[in-house]
């Protein structure tokens, strides 16, 4: 007598269960790309409770897509979690903020000096097309007056990463690159939200002209140049931040 095979149906590569399985990682990637970007953009702001019931309505995707994304945004540090209170948006803490914009300037610095090492035809050609393609950008929204509740286009922000991007992308290694996208989302977080204020405009500073003294160390190769202009721009950056921050709460004081 022939002993009996016991065959065990796997359930996890049935069709059903696959096509579930990416379904979810699918709803996965969709909440975390959409509650990315209103945390980064301030839609949802510092500190706010992230119930799974609030954003359910908000992005009409169920609990477990959304679990996922909560954790995966915990470990980019923009969510913080503890076991009474759950998920919240990560705080803003100015202290906090200059950690990650001098964190940003070890990163960024050290790639743009190797991308320069490395750089070639190609690689200025395409810094030079994503400069020009930012100029226009910026002519543009200045024609809209740069009107903070005008400031929702995210093209002007997409050609401003595409920039920065640009310098560092030929650098040639893809940990420099991930960790500074990894910065560059922590640090929008606290400039985002700063473009809808007024005040933010009022402050003297030359943005422009500071991407074009970047544009000029890079293509003449001038790597201490480069770092050090590079160095400077996240820094005005953070004392610009710093300074709209200080009039919202002299605004609120007087006001309270």
């Amino acid at each position: 007598m022939k002993p009996r095979i016991k065959v065990l149906r796997d359930f996890s590569t049935s069709p059903e269960s696959t096509e579930t399985k990416f379904e979810e990682i699918t709803l996965a990637e969709k909440a975390h790309r959409m509650l990315r970007a209103d945390i980064i953009s301030g839609a949802i702001p510092a500190g706010q409770a992230l119930r799974l019931e609030y954003l359910k309505d908000r992005y009409q995707i169920s609990f477990s897509p959304l679990r996922e994304a909560l954790n995966r945004l915990h470990s980019e540090k923009l969510v913080v979690s503890t076991p009474s209170r759950g998920f919240r948006v990560a705080p803003f803490s100015e202290e906090e903020m200059w950690d990650i914009i001098e964190a940003r300037i070890l990163i960024d610095c050290e790639a743009l000096r190797r991308s320069l090492a490395r750089a070639d035809d190609e690689w200025e050609s395409k810094l030079t097309t994503s400069y020009q393609a930012l100029t226009e950008e910026t002519q543009r929204e200045q024609g809209c007056g740069n009107e903070p509740e005008k400031i929702e286009d995210t093209r002007l922000e997409k050609r401003h990463h595409d920039f920065h991007r640009c310098l560092i992308s030929g650098c040639g290694s893809q940990w420099l690159l991930d960790i500074s996208d990894l910065l560059y989302a922590q640090s929008e977080r606290y400039r985002q939200p700063s473009l809808r204020d007024r005040s933010y405009w009022n402050i003297e500073r030359n943005v422009s002209q500071e991407h074009k003294q970047l544009l000029d160390a890079a293509i003449a190769r001038d790597s201490i140049a480069a770092a050090g202009l590079l160095a400077r721009h996240y820094r005005e950056t953070g004392r610009t931040i710093r300074r709209v921050l200080e009039q919202t709460k002299t605004v609120k004081s007087k006001s309270d």
